[in-house]
């Protein structure tokens, strides 16, 4: 390979070898072999006469020549997929490969039927879906579409509101014929409280009057802590404690009578003030249908409420399954 012979293939490689940090990555999402990925990066680095990334044991990092190339190559290519697809099919229905990252919860519970009933519409669609519960960069990892709970940080990434994250103190009906329901916050020293325990520690829960201004934190115990919310709230189906989680997570739980709702006359939060969920996405991929056409559903399904926060209404529910 050459200067004059760049191999458009060889930057995809690159590509996505640089985004994801793994000759083993590239290597599955071009199902290709790891030494076939090797050689393809190794023959540019000897093409364009520079090292592009450092190899590591267990992963490639990009040298500071490596980031200001991935920068324009990535952008060249973005704008040679849209170019193509805005002259090869004018006028066609959405379809390619939608990629988006989500929580690994949130993800699970309700962007897979989301995406179900997409699909459905729009069979020319194939969806990439990738859980995480870290923060990634959607244009380092490539994703079209990137879920996120709470505050955004400032970037030139196109967000959305989806919905507001509500939460519902509940436990099971059988806990409650034990231990009774608590008639306040305070009372939760007396209950045992499942709770959920990641990255920033173990959370804290939050209730506000509607006579307040501001929440109050509660420094609540129990038996069990965990880093996956799944595992907490069957903890809490089968009656072991009290449990605080968004209604997207636990709507059909509470439809069934499963869980029973506590502590309505108060707010409740896991961090100081309200949050959001949004969508992100580039400026550039938003032009694309895929992307315009799976916002715009969104948009329908999730308005004027998101189907998780009309959980007192059973009828809603069996569309999600």
């Amino acid at each position: 390979m050459s200067l004059d012979t760049l191999d458009l293939n060889a930057l995809r490689t690159f590509e996505r070898v640089a985004a994801t940090g793994s000759f083993t990555a590239a290597a599955h999402h071009f199902h290709r072999a790891v030494s076939s990925i090797s050689r393809q990066i190794s023959a540019l680095e000897s093409a364009l006469g520079q090292p592009l990334l450092y190899r590591h044991t267990r992963a490639v990092s990009l040298t500071e020549a490596g980031e200001r190339y991935y920068d324009e190559v990535r952008d060249i290519l973005e704008r040679l997929d849209l170019a193509t697809e805005a002259l090869a099919y004018p006028d066609a229905k959405p379809s390619g490969v939608l990629r988006i990252n989500a929580p690994v919860a949130f993800g699970q519970q309700q962007i897979v039927p989301l995406l179900h009933r997409f699909q459905q519409q729009h069979p020319g669609i194939t969806a990439e879906l990738q859980l995480s519960d870290h923060v990634v960069d959607p244009v380092r990892e490539g994703h079209d579409i990137t879920f996120r709970v709470g505050d955004l940080a400032d970037s030139s990434l196109v967000a959305r509101r989806l919905a507001p994250m509500n939460y519902v103190v509940a436990a099971a009906p059988d806990y409650l014929r034990t231990h009774g329901a608590p008639p306040t916050p305070e009372a939760l020293d007396a209950h045992n409280c499942l709770l959920y325990q990641g990255e920033m520690g173990r959370q804290r829960w939050y209730f506000q009057a509607s006579t307040q201004t501001a929440s109050t934190p509660f420094d609540v115990t129990g038996n069990f802590y965990s880093n996956d919310a799944g595992s907490l709230l069957r903890a809490a189906l089968m009656g072991q404690g009290v449990v605080l989680f968004p209604t997207w997570l636990i709507a059909e739980a509470l439809a069934r009578g499963e869980l029973v709702p506590l502590l309505q006359d108060w707010r409740s939060e896991v961090v100081p003030g309200r949050r959001d969920l949004h969508v992100l996405t580039t400026e550039r991929r938003l032009r694309t249908r895929k992307v315009r056409a799976f916002l715009d559903y969104l948009q329908a399904a999730l308005t004027p409420l998101p189907p998780w926060d009309r959980w007192r209404d059973e009828s809603v529910l069996p569309s999600q399954s």
